[in-house]
């Protein structure tokens, strides 16, 4: 099975939220974990807004920030390419998505073309929705 992680999803493999286990064990019994290059920057910030909000410590972010950045290699990094960013545009415009959404979304419709059956991984309703009309398999959200 080759899941792709948005930002939301992959968050939840090294901080613990509701979901986190569920996410943790995809993501080991995944055949393959893709991600847009653009997932970096946007798991960095969120591990920052976490410790900024007081949900991790010093400690915790030090940890998160170390394990992230030694898998980071071995995840399949989707680049953010010219037809990527021009898909995920058109894709902005049709479902009404935040930019890093769309990013998120248009890279996974690219894989599944190339690759096959692609699950998307994401806790943001709205992106499930279009993730599903564009024929990507979402996971369930409660």
């Amino acid at each position: 099975m080759i899941v792709y992680f948005d930002t939301s999803a992959l968050v939840k493999v090294y901080v613990e939220e509701s979901d986190s286990r569920q996410m943790r064990i995809m993501a080991e019994n995944a055949e393959d974990v893709a991600t847009s290059v653009v997932t970096y920057a946007e798991m960095r910030a969120a591990f920052a807004r976490k410790h900024r909000f007081g949900s991790i410590n010093e400690s915790i972010l030090s940890a998160v920030k170390r394990d992230f950045n030694l898998a980071w290699p071995g995840l399949r990094r989707l680049a953010a390419d010219d037809a990527t960013l021009r898909r995920a545009g058109d894709l902005a415009e049709i479902h009404n998505l935040r930019g890093f959404d769309a990013i998120h979304l248009a890279s996974a419709e690219m894989l599944q073309r190339a690759a096959g059956t692609v699950t998307f991984a994401c806790f943001d309703a709205q992106l499930v929705r279009a993730a599903t009309s564009c024929g990507l398999a979402p996971l369930p959200l409660d």
